[in-house]
């Protein structure tokens, strides 16, 4: 039987150099996928060490620098980021194997890795430029930022994106999974979610409040697994394999979870199988609409 909640990690239990959370290969069971998260100090840095992995960096909030060292050189990048994760797209940085970073800002950062091989070229997607999809319809409707998903950034095995569910809604649903290799038809990938949650942004603002969603995952034919979490802004689930999902936004507020994935194939696709109990749930959207709070953008400035 599998130990419910063994894959999922509170903000700051993860915390290491500096770094509110970090997610490495050592991790026994894992071996593809990484992420650190962190809040930038107003006078200092954080560093990202050369090594056999491939990176995104995102801010999460606020505006990131990074002085960057490697292979194809060195340079200085300025990544224009938001107010805060609901708050639309952000600038990212992709940087290949060997390079190490110096980071410096304000705000909070993600910095999300894959191990690879292949010596690819620093680049920058700029927000104006991230592929924004709304997914799903009525109340499993989402807003994805699929800034690192083929075709977008290009990189070696890693894929990123960011998922932005509103209050009320269900996401990463129905629940799926790609923990085997079927060609053509199933990816084996390792995820990572990382989450964060605020006040519903059509809402009051009281002043205590404690956001909140909730996120679940279930065995499959390859391993036991059992998440079933209230989640909250900094805290972590690692899917090694297993069907997972639903992400749900509790109503009065707004769910966000960045999604990381990589795995031992040599091809750099995303492709799931849904519980077959559950699949059917797709043709619900053929006759419902999208929901109208999405898509969700920078707020006016009379906005909290």
């Amino acid at each position: 039987m599998a130990r419910t909640n063994e894959w999922f990690f509170r903000k700051g239990t993860l915390s290491s150099a500096g770094w509110e959370s970090v997610v490495d290969a050592p991790r026994p069971g894992w071996g593809h996928t990484g992420l650190r998260v962190g809040e930038l100090p107003a006078t200092g840095e954080l560093r990202v060490d050369a090594g056999p992995v491939e990176r995104m960096i995102l801010p999460l909030s606020g505006e990131v620098t990074l002085e960057w060292e490697g292979p194809r050189g060195s340079g200085r990048i300025s990544l224009e980021g938001r107010q805060s994760v609901f708050d639309g797209p952000a600038d990212v940085a992709y940087l290949g194997v060997g390079t190490r970073a110096i980071l410096t800002g304000t705000g909070r950062v993600a910095v999300t890795e894959a191990e690879a091989d292949q010596e690819l070229p620093v680049a920058v997607l700029r927000k104006a430029d991230v592929p924004v999809e709304l997914r799903g319809a009525g109340t499993s409707s989402r807003q994805v930022h699929n800034f690192g998903v083929p075709g977008a950034l290009e990189a070696q095995r890693l894929i990123a994106c960011e998922v932005i569910t509103p209050s009320g809604n269900w996401s990463s649903y129905p629940a799926h999974k790609h923990d085997e290799s079927l060609d053509g038809t199933e990816s084996r990938l390792e995820e990572i979610y990382y989450f964060e949650a605020d006040v519903d942004r059509g809402g009051p603002t009281p002043s205590d409040v404690d956001p909140f969603g909730m996120f679940s995952t279930y065995s499959s034919p390859a391993g036991e697994i059992d998440t079933a979490a209230l989640v909250r802004t900094g805290d972590i689930a690692l899917v090694p394999f297993g069907y997972h999902g639903p992400a749900a936004a509790a109503p009065g507020y707004d769910l966000y979870y960045l999604n990381v994935m990589a795995g031992p194939e040599p091809e750099r696709a995303w492709r799931i199988t849904d519980d077959p109990a559950h699949a059917w749930l797709r043709q619900l959207w053929e006759r419902q609409a999208p929901d109208p709070r999405l898509p969700f953008g920078p707020r006016e400035s009379s906005d909290r």
